[in-house]
């Protein structure tokens, strides 16, 4: 129906919520209040009803928001489902899009967005959430976005670098496409400067669980980032040099947790490792520097002026955190909580002239990163080009025992300052680090003057970036780094 045929009575035909049905209506009628009912109105949507969308819902004026009634936190919450017509690889992609010219303030809360790929190839076309653009103080929160048609769970885009102050959080996110080679999703995709992505729990997302584009400014803190499903490319992802040429000043990573893959065998006595049934593994757990990512496609442009510091990694993986071509970072206090592996092999899609790196917990180029500052385990490699071209093994008793966090935020409500753990996985983590940090000071004291002298004569890079042209899902032989 053309939505310039709908009356307003038909509009509003009930007083607390706008109905799912008739669904052949659904998107313009939600289109046409967005359109129509200028700033600050609020589209209320109807608790545990599915809205299938043809089209994008387009915010249209400042201070606008999309929330379903009553504020709900679990299956309750509205759900609006990708709908619209794919063909040979291009059709609808995006449930909602906040980028218009006068989108500033707009909110998206206590909502669920389907993508419904379903497993097939991807669509061209955007995120489940299309966010930012040149605007001021939108806010994600409550959110559970999930199995995109296209490349991210949720954008949020600089528009003409003119993107600022955005809020995503306590939002559950995932899963985010496949682990099929060139079929990866993003969790969150940020390009918003001086932004804050907090409290959120992304799991099994393929490509970046939280991928920053530069974003100078912005905050991560707090989230929970774990895979059971699919192998992903990298948890959190400090690597682009477009669209900011490297710009993370002030970009700051702190206290999240990652979660690689976990044995999914019942442990026998004094059993300290077994098969994960789909072998998944997260390849770099935190990726710093285009080089990393991309190789030698940005030649020598680094990224500069971020910080990674606090986080906590537990369960497999290929390289815990991998730097190389950056500057002027600060990388310190990072620590493995629980049990870990680091595993992985040489894949078909390396490089050939690249001499990938055995598996290890924290690696550094530091031929390629220059005046910064970085914790004393990392260990020196000659070549960090294009990391995520390594394989998981096939099979073996190589993964760790333990555990994922469990359910995501959205199915209650966390409070402030929540990551979504449980108090007891809360209190596990709690004791690890303190443990951790007591090994971590201990090693310190042994090797302080190595390392004075070692800091003298710094010189570190890291290039980084999200497209991952050198991964791959053949098996191949496994080496093993416990």
């Amino acid at each position: 129906m053309n939505c310039l045929l709908i009356s307003r009575s038909e509009l509003h035909t009930r007083a607390d919520c706008e109905p799912a049905d008739p669904a052949n209506t659904v998107t313009d009628r939600l289109n046409t209040l967005l359109n129509s009912s200028g700033p600050g109105y609020v589209l209320p949507l109807c608790p545990s009803q599915q809205y299938l969308l043809l089209a994008p819902l387009l915010f249209a004026a400042p201070n606008q928001e999309i929330r379903t009634v009553g504020e709900p936190f679990g299956d309750e919450r509205a759900t609006l489902v990708v709908n619209g017509p794919v063909d040979n690889g291009q059709g609808h992609t995006v449930a909602v899009d906040g980028t218009c010219p006068s989108c500033s303030g707009v909110r998206l809360r206590h909502i669920q967005i389907n993508g419904t790929r379903l497993g097939a190839s991807p669509t061209n076309g955007g995120a489940n959430i299309e966010m930012g653009g040149s605007n001021s103080d939108q806010l994600i929160e409550y959110v559970r976005s999930y199995d995109p048609r296209s490349w991210s769970c949720l954008h949020i885009a600089e528009g003409a670098f003119s993107c600022n102050n955005v809020t995503v959080q306590n939002n559950d996110i995932g899963p985010c496409g496949s682990d099929t080679f060139q079929e990866w999703a993003d969790g969150i995709s940020m390009s918003c400067q001086n932004s804050l992505i907090r409290n959120n729990t992304i799991g099994n997302p393929t490509d970046g669980g939280i991928v920053l584009f530069g974003a100078p400014g912005t905050l991560v803190e707090n989230n929970t980032i774990y895979v059971e499903t699919n192998t992903l490319l990298g948890g959190i992802n400090l690597v682009d040099y477009d669209p900011w040429q490297g710009n993370y000043t002030n970009t700051i990573v702190r206290d999240n947790t990652i979660y690689g893959g976990f044995s999914t065998d019942h442990p026998l006595p004094n059993e300290q490792k077994g098969e994960n049934a789909e072998d998944v593994i997260i390849k770099i757990g935190i990726a710093i520097g285009p080089r990393t990512w991309f190789g030698d496609r940005y030649g020598q442009n680094v990224s500069i002026n971020g910080a990674v510091v606090n986080n906590k990694l537990s369960g497999a993986f290929g390289y815990g955190i991998a730097m190389s071509s950056a500057k002027n970072f600060t990388v310190t206090d990072n620590v493995l909580i629980g049990n870990t592996s680091f595993i992985g092999a040489r894949g078909p899609n390396c490089s050939s002239s690249d001499a990938t790196p055995n598996p290890a917990p924290f690696v550094i180029e530091l031929n390629n990163v220059q005046q910064s500052t970085t914790q004393f385990d990392f260990q020196n490699i000659s070549d960090a080009d294009g990391l995520t071209c390594i394989l998981p093994p096939d099979g073996g008793d190589y993964w760790p025992f333990g555990g994922n966090p469990g359910q995501p935020v959205g199915g209650q409500e966390p409070s402030s300052g929540d990551s979504g753990l449980s108090g007891s996985a809360k209190a596990g983590i709690a004791i690890a680090v303190i443990v951790g940090v007591a090994l971590v000071a201990a090693a310190t004291w042994f090797i302080r003057k190595a390392a004075l002298a070692r800091a003298a004569t710094k010189q570190k890079e890291m290039p980084w970036d999200r497209i991952g042209h050198n991964k791959q899902d053949n098996a191949t032989p496994m080496s093993a780094v416990a």
